[in-house]
């Protein structure tokens, strides 16, 4: 695999800076990939503990009803693991893009960490759910929640129920995909950043962009199990292709000839 260098991102940034010239939209999807530059621990990384479990076993309704005080205790170690740990340049580069872009500009992210909202994002959509929020599991109420969670937590809500963490776990529906995800998907560029293509449904976003007339643009460290679908492709970290790419686009839009 050859990494990107100047000309190809250059000769990338113009085709996108072409779509996106006047009204055009731009949806940029994340995945695990852009984390991992900021050191965020993956399941394996979390501890010996771990290593005794499939990730389906704490990250499941099932494996909740089983041992809720196992899947609590994974999950206050990945909440606690992020006070450490701080955005990148991929993270702040996607937030300039954002101020640049406004409305026409969405960020959906297979994420639950909070890195993107650190680096300035706003217009997010955390399809897998967020670490730093707990749900209720009687009324379904959200909350902002950085304390360790346990059976004796108290949904703020109702005040009733008990919390589970606010994540979506396997055999449940992400967030957002009965409007705001596929309102997205009809845009005029789709870029992909970080994700492999392995986990569904955002596998599949790159092919409905793409019936939509998108251009399409993958930013990886290296090919993705999709990345033949994509009409463009930057191989690299993110964190060392977003700045420039952001700064090429910025460029473009303040040029009157542009």
């Amino acid at each position: 695999m050859t990494r990107c260098d100047d000309r190809q991102l250059e000769a990338v940034a113009a085709r996108i800076g072409s779509r996106l010239a006047g009204s055009g939209r731009l949806t940029l999807l994340t995945g695990a990939g852009i984390s991992a530059e900021s050191g965020v621990p993956t399941f394996r990384d979390m501890g010996g503990l771990w290593e005794r479990y499939r990730v389906e076993e704490v990250a499941s309704p099932q494996a909740f009803r089983r041992d809720p005080q196992l899947v609590y205790r994974f999950y206050n170690l990945r909440r606690a693991a992020l006070a450490d740990i701080a955005p990148n340049a991929g993270h702040q580069a996607i937030a300039h893009l954002e101020q640049l872009l406004g409305d026409r500009f969405t960020l959906i992210t297979q994420n639950v960490d909070d890195l993107h909202e650190r680096a300035g994002s706003e217009r997010l959509l955390h399809m897998h759910g967020e670490l730093r929020k707990a749900r209720c599991t009687s009324c379904d109420g959200v909350a902002p929640w950085l304390a360790d969670l346990d059976g004796d937590s108290v949904c703020p809500a109702c005040g009733k129920a008990t919390l589970r963490p606010h994540i979506v776990w396997f055999g449940e529906v992400p967030l957002h995909m009965a409007a705001e995800i596929p309102r997205s998907l009809e845009t005029d560029v789709f870029i992909s950043v970080g994700t492999s293509g392995q986990v569904y449904p955002a596998g599949g976003f790159v092919a409905e962009a793409q019936a939509a007339g998108a251009l399409t643009v993958e930013i990886n460290l290296e090919p993705g199990e999709t990345s033949s679908l994509f009409d463009l492709k930057l191989h690299g970290p993110a964190g060392e292709i977003l700045p420039p790419l952001a700064a090429r686009l910025a460029d473009s839009s303040e040029d009157p000839t542009g």
